[in-house]
């Protein structure tokens, strides 16, 4: 069982920055491909960004390209996103997810969940 618990959210003004991470319980977490989604209220979850176990591949929803990256450190059993060029429209709830080896842009296809971290960007 992997547990991820993500951190670094917060209130922002428009235009600002904030990193979120996520660190993984699995002691066998560079075997695992991550992602990041979010859920703004009323809205259903949606992709965000994707790194594949090693980090040498990534994935990025339209919305977010040029102003959002991702990364990982598998020393650290963490991945981060960076999120620049913030905008009200980024305002949610952040979470990421883990599943074996090949990363995904679909919700479906991960197995374990954080609980999320708030993100909201003031205009």
């Amino acid at each position: 069982q992997v547990q991820l618990v993500e951190s670094g959210g917060g209130l922002v003004q428009a235009g600002g920055s904030l990193r979120l991470s996520c660190v993984a319980s699995e002691r066998t977490f560079d075997r695992y491909a991550m992602g990041w989604f979010r859920q703004a209220p009323g809205k259903e979850r949606q992709f965000v960004a994707a790194i594949s176990w090693s980090g040498d591949s990534t994935d990025y929803a339209d919305s977010v390209k040029g102003r959002f990256t991702i990364s990982r450190d598998n020393a650290k059993n963490t991945v981060y996103l960076q999120m620049n060029s913030l905008k009200p429209e980024d305002t949610a709830i952040y979470y990421c997810a883990a599943r074996k080896f090949i990363y995904s842009n679909y919700e479906a296809a991960y197995n374990y969940w954080g609980q999320g971290t708030q993100v909201t960007v003031s205009s």
